[in-house]
């Protein structure tokens, strides 16, 4: 083992795998910690993979016992905002009770840096755009809801017992590694851009938009798409922030620009020379017309700022499901 340990809570996810890269390339020792319900065996390749729960207080104490780490990342979350409106009570076990039964934990053994995985959904519908850290958090959902609670949790933590945290709420997250090691893989898929691809490799029978009658460019709705590997470099400044000795903080992350659902489309056709038949249909309740970040509060602070731009995430995360059948 060479490095400082870095325990990463759902690690075998979609951002978590990319952060375990990035934290292997910069010296860290990432020991993985997840059970494998959203996770993916195959994509942890940096370090140790520990099967556990985080409900599970004992599982938890054995590891941490056993690889001391210096840092924890929290990424172990239910994601998906329709299925929270269905399945509220799944998403307050695992969310919240999973989250604050990590916490505990990690104060019980003495660690007190650890790196929060949230959401611009704590905000909730925006009042203004681009969206900041002082802009006001109303969650709509029981997604959003859970993760602004933890946030809550990690604010009293820290004002109480010095715990410090580093709160990150992404945007829209997309893209996949530059050598294809690991990438987007969700089942079943929800988000837009492998669901797009899906459609342009003949995988699905099509795209469907949900409304083009926004207050928009094109009337569709826009949104912040930023490059998992710059939400990588961003998790791994906040580990190196926290273990310097830096206070509690929350930051977005995100490109701070805005693309449309078109947009998107017809990068997606640019990159795979595929046409694919897109459906419109009616709004779906709770989408909100645009939501564009300001990331400048993460750049002061963790001198972090994307590189990656659209074409970039469309162009490696098409790379990866064509490598990939899954």
């Amino acid at each position: 083992m060479s490095g400082e340990v870095v325990l990463v809570v759902g690690g075998a996810g979609y951002i978590g795998s990319h952060t375990c890269l990035e934290l292997s390339r910069q010296g860290f020792y990432p020991v993985v910690y997840d059970n494998l319900s959203n996770g993916h065996r195959e994509f942890v390749r940096w370090g140790p993979l520990e099967e556990g729960d985080i409900r599970d207080r004992d599982r938890l104490d054995a590891v941490i016992g056993r690889y001391r780490p210096a840092a924890i990342l929290q990424f172990a979350a239910l994601i998906e905002v329709g299925e929270s409106t269905r399945d509220p009570v799944a998403y307050y076990e695992t969310n919240v009770n999973g989250s604050l039964n990590l916490l505990s934990a990690a104060q019980t053994a003495g660690i007190d840096a650890l790196v929060f995985s949230s959401t611009c959904a704590t905000y909730g519908l925006p009042q203004s755009l681009p969206i900041d850290e002082n802009h006001s958090q109303t969650p709509i959902n029981p997604y959003g809801r859970t993760k602004w609670i933890i946030e809550q949790a990690l604010a009293d933590f820290d004002r109480h017992n010095a715990f410090r945290s580093v709160i990150l709420r992404y945007f829209n997250a997309a893209g996949a590694d530059f050598e294809g090691r690991t990438g987007e893989w969700h089942n079943p898929e929800t988000h837009a851009i492998p669901l797009a691809i899906e459609a342009a490799m003949g995988r699905r029978p099509g795209f469907k938009v949900f409304g083009e009658d926004y207050e928009t460019r094109d009337g569709t709705c826009v949104r912040d798409y930023i490059h998992v590997m710059d939400l990588a470099d961003a998790h791994v400044r906040a580990v190196r922030y926290l273990l310097e000795g830096g206070a509690s903080v929350a930051l977005n992350l995100g490109s701070g620009t805005g693309t449309t659902v078109k947009e998107l489309l017809s990068a997606i056709e640019d990159v795979s020379q595929r046409p694919f038949p897109v459906e419109y249909t009616t709004r779906r309740e709770g989408d909100s017309h645009a939501l564009v970040a300001n990331s400048d509060k993460a750049n002061a602070v963790l001198g972090w700022q994307p590189r990656y731009d659209l074409g970039q995430i469309v162009e490696t995360a098409w790379n990866w499901h064509m490598r990939n059948e899954h």
